[in-house]
């Protein structure tokens, strides 16, 4: 039950004994990929929009700053530049792609459109030494790159040398080693680039002199504290979903003040088979958590009578969300705190670069913020994480596996997986399927492997022979794909083998299924939800 991000706030700054690059954003889509791969190394690091203040970025501290790739053409006259204080901090800068360009053109160097665009894979020949190839780039040697770029460095400043060239782009890479200013056409931060994340902790590591001692159990240990410092005496009620965000917010919030925390969790009549089952015994029972489970199926499943607007069938699950969690937190008297499994990416997303608006493909999973007579503080102890840094403080605080590395499911549950008119007919058939599609994923080995899957019960009823007899009965779709993020998505490749053991099981145990198909359609086009 997560509130949006408050469009303010960036995530809380570590413990100062940290050391911490940043990274300001010019809009590129890959840009929370250099962060990924920086804490991959220890490197605590944050994504800051490149209008951020003077004052801002000074008071961050950081030892390095890399500035991002973008949509934007340097050449045009409106076009994004860096706060020129990243220049006179006497901090190694890093620009890539668009940052290489801005931080060329205003150093006294050129930016031109280029006659050979570069677009995907490509090659950059390696022809002189420098800090950032130390170790993983020899002099001579010829490397895969990623690029994604129209313009190109033609002339560069004072004090820098080209240090790689590729065939449309003669200054790859550019290097002024007196001022640890370096720059790169290509994206290092994309697995693409197939050295990049070692030239990213060369960037971190020797050239900013971090010393990468960000770590998981550290993070915990510090988290506690600032829980403690913030919540004091004050009571903490927390909405769990079961899912791993909220999930590792509440054990780790009970970790810091335990009683303090009340957790309430409302059934709506459409998870997963068993699944309510075991949230109540995860968390009553093996961690000692207060929990209100409050079973509110019929409420939820009657509203959603004759409703067939996925838009519709989102809104009405929120409001019912809220609306069911405040008389739950007001029969505990209320409280002074609410927790919620905010993300980094969240809190990126709330501010971007341009800070242009975005088209609305589809309301938000989680449910929207909670009426404003509820005024309780935030606690987000979780909004400085990436996904898979929840899930690593997840297996930290000894959270089962069964929940730290589940497949993402949203908010309205199996309701957006029924296209057309809910019911709890439907929702128990769905049940069904989906057990029996889960159970034989994890039988093959292969749960890990995709980032999520799932069955979706279509409005369709076709003709099926079984037996002797004519059956007429509901058909139903399978969805499995990768992804890193979630933001874009590919089918995973299951073998013919495999489905038709899943279409076997489902058509001979599920009454109501005669007919089961899967879907092969990446994210984009489709979204990885049906509705």
């Amino acid at each position: 039950m997560n509130a949006p991000a408050s469009p303010a706030s960036p995530a809380a700054a570590p413990a100062t004994g940290h050391d911490r690059i940043l990274i300001l954003d010019f809009g590129s889509q890959v840009t929370q990929l250099i962060a990924r791969r920086l804490r991959e190394t220890g490197v605590y690091c944050e994504i800051w929009p490149y209008t951020a203040t003077e004052d801002r970025i000074r008071g961050f501290g950081p030892k390095g700053i890399i500035l991002s790739g973008g949509p934007a053409s340097v050449t045009g006259a409106e076009s994004p530049r860096a706060p020129q204080v990243v220049f006179e901090m006497g901090l190694p800068v890093l620009g890539i792609c668009y940052g290489q360009q801005a931080m060329a053109a205003q150093l006294g160097g050129e930016v031109e459109p280029s006659d050979h665009r570069e677009f995907g894979r490509a090659f950059v020949d390696v022809i002189a030494d420098c800090s950032l190839f130390e170790g993983v780039w020899p002099k001579g040697a010829r490397e895969q790159v990623w690029m994604s770029h129209g313009d190109r460095v033609t002339r560069l400043p004072s004090g820098f040398r080209v240090v790689a060239a590729s065939e449309g782009a003669p200054m790859a890479a550019c290097a002024d080693e007196t001022r640890h200013f370096y720059g790169v056409q290509f994206h290092p931060e994309v697995v693409h680039t197939p050295h990049g994340a070692q030239l990213l902790k060369n960037f971190a590591l020797r050239v900013a002199g971090c010393r990468g001692d960000w770590t998981m159990a550290g993070f915990k240990a510090e988290a506690i504290a600032r829980i403690r410092a913030q919540v004091g005496t004050g009571r903490v009620i927390c909405g769990l979903s079961g899912g791993v965000d909220s999930s590792v917010a509440a054990v780790l919030i009970h970790e810091a003040i335990g009683d303090q925390l009340t957790c309430i969790y409302v059934d709506h009549g459409l998870m997963r088979a068993n699944e309510s089952e075991q949230v109540v015994a995860t968390f009553r029972d093996r961690f000692n958590i207060r929990l209100v489970h409050r079973d509110a199926s019929d409420l939820f499943l009657g509203q959603l009578s004759g409703v067939t607007d996925p838009e519709v069938k989102r809104k009405t699950i929120g409001r019912l969300f809220i609306e069911v969690f405040e008389e739950e937190q007001v029969k505990l008297g209320g409280a002074d705190f609410l927790a919620q499994g905010t993300l980094y990416p969240d809190v990126i997303e709330s501010v971007s670069a341009t800070g242009g608006p975005s088209v609305t493909i589809k309301s938000h999973h989680n449910v929207g913020g909670l009426p404003s007579h509820m005024r309780m503080k935030l606690v987000e102890p979780l909004r400085e994480l990436f996904k898979d840094e929840v899930r690593a403080l997840g297996r930290e605080l000894g959270i089962p596996e069964a929940i730290v590395g589940r497949h993402p499911f949203p908010g309205p549950g199996l309701a957006i997986r029924i296209p057309g008119e809910v019911t709890r007919e439907k929702a128990d058939l769905l049940r069904k399927v989906d057990s029996i599609y889960l159970e034989e994923i994890r039988n093959a080995g292969l749960y890990d492997a995709i980032w999520q899957a799932f069955a979706v019960l279509l409005p369709v009823r076709t003709v099926g022979v079984m037996g002797d007899g004519r059956t007429y009965d509901q058909a139903c779709a399978l969805r499995a794909v990768t992804s890193t993020d979630g933001m874009t998505a590919d089918v995973y490749p299951f073998d013919m083998g495999f489905l038709t053991r899943v279409a076997n099981r489902i058509v001979n145990e599920v009454r109501g299924i005669n007919r089961v198909t899967y879907d092969i359609t990446s994210k984009p086009p489709g979204t990885i939800e049906w509705e």
